[in-house]
């Protein structure tokens, strides 16, 4: 599911009788597969954009969002993309996790490698908490 990524996704296949396998499965493959571009063209693409007044408007407010809830990030870089991803928080996730990758310059092999276990992290957490309460 985007934007609720697999925090939404896992329930969902819940309620559609999904096993807890099938869910985590699923969820993680859909998280994992938009990290790849979203890695390799924000930067590139936002840099483009940036020269219209109403992409430099949402990139000044996405900036700030990120900044404000990626303190782990900018301590411990790579590693503070796991807890960014993995924290089951609103606004931190896979995809906010990749714009602070971007904004933190952090290379690719070790932001996907972080945000991957950021997500097996929170797909397993959620999924085990989804499937013991109902």
């Amino acid at each position: 599911m985007p934007i609720l990524e697999l925090r939404g996704g896992i329930p969902l296949a819940r309620s559609f009788d999904f096993s807890l396998w099938e869910a985590l499965f699923y969820s993680i493959i859909g998280n994992i597969l938009p990290v790849i571009p979203l890695l390799l063209l924000f930067k590139p693409l936002s840099d483009w954009f940036l020269r219209f007044a109403w992409y430099e408007k949402m990139y000044n407010w996405l900036y700030h969002r990120t900044i404000k809830n990626s303190k782990n990030v900018e301590r411990y870089g790579a590693l503070g993309l796991v807890l960014f991803t993995a924290v089951p928080l609103p606004t931190t996730g896979a995809y906010s996790a990749c714009v602070a990758a971007a904004l933190f310059s952090i290379r690719f092999k070790y932001a996907f490698t972080a945000i991957a276990a950021g997500i097996l992290i929170a797909g397993l957490g959620v999924g085990l908490a989804i499937y013991s309460i109902f």
